[in-house]
């Protein structure tokens, strides 16, 4: 793989997935803090809403989508990866919360970090068209 074309590629998935993660850190201070909604039901709305957001910034910007596949079905396997995305964020939150005891806030950090690094990789294999 050559570093030099994947960089801007990593730059661009970087402002997609910041801005993803503000609008999910966002909406899950204002979910948990503002109507009071239990952390990890807030976690799990919060990571749905800024998907969609993701799914449409990333195969706009980010990923050139194989010409082979239909928006369809695009959209499902991305689905389907973001859902495997949200079990490690739920997981994660839940055990940097409860069993370390951690505060929410922080634990949406660590464990975003952990499902960016998820997310570029599978999305990168399963949805990118492959260069020839």
């Amino acid at each position: 793989m050559d570093l030099k074309k994947l960089m801007p590629q990593i730059i661009k998935f970087g402002v997609v997935g910041g801005t993803a993660f503000f609008i999910d850190y966002g909406l899950l201070l204002f979910f948990t803090d503002i109507c009071g909604i239990w952390y990890l039901l807030s976690s799990f709305l919060s990571y749905s809403i800024s998907t969609v957001f993701n799914y449409w910034a990333s195969m706009k910007f980010v990923f050139k989508g194989k010409e082979d596949m239909g928006k369809g079905k695009e959209f499902t396997i991305f689905v389907t990866l973001s859902l495997m995305g949200l079990g490690v964020n739920q997981v994660g939150m839940w055990g940097f919360v409860d069993g370390f005891g951690m505060d929410y806030k922080w634990a949406k950090i660590i464990v975003t970090a952990i499902v960016m690094v998820w997310n570029f990789i599978t999305r990168k294999i399963f949805l990118e068209e492959k260069s020839h």
